[in-house]
């Protein structure tokens, strides 16, 4: 069930891809919508094909299951999803004082809005998980 989910997921980006790349094509949006069509149709295409090949190689689905449920990756993973979140947070606050001294105050303001967001959403998930 989990994998048909999946496929319909992957067809509703291809078709989504094409028909945002149509209609860009013909004038209908503008280039933004066009652009974002591409990647769709590409990421549906490749996610599919992958998802084919897991159905019907049985190595690659072994290789496919040990690196997704192995506690090594899964560590990795999370480590890497800190530092990604402490670099934004320092990038993300360096360019609040830049875009400042720069006499650009309304991104600067959306960066901090950024920084922001991003704590509040740290401590949110931290109390959640605190309590497991």
């Amino acid at each position: 069930m989990k994998h048909n989910r999946r496929i319909l997921t992957y067809i509703l980006f291809i078709l989504f891809g094409v028909t945002m790349w149509i209609l860009g094509l013909k004038g209908i949006v503008d280039e933004f919508w066009s652009g974002m069509g591409t990647p769709l149709l590409v990421i549906g295409i490749l996610r599919l094909s992958r998802m084919y090949r897991f159905q019907k190689d049985e190595t690659y689905r072994e290789q496919v299951e040990i690196a997704t449920t192995d506690e090594r990756n899964q560590f990795i993973r999370s480590r890497a999803w800190a530092w990604a979140g402490y670099l934004f947070i320092l990038i993300a606050g360096s360019s609040v004082l830049i875009l400042k001294l720069m006499g650009q105050d309304l991104l600067s303001q959306a960066a901090s809005y950024a920084v922001c967001l991003m704590l509040v959403l740290y401590w949110g998930s931290y109390l959640i998980l605190r309590k497991k």
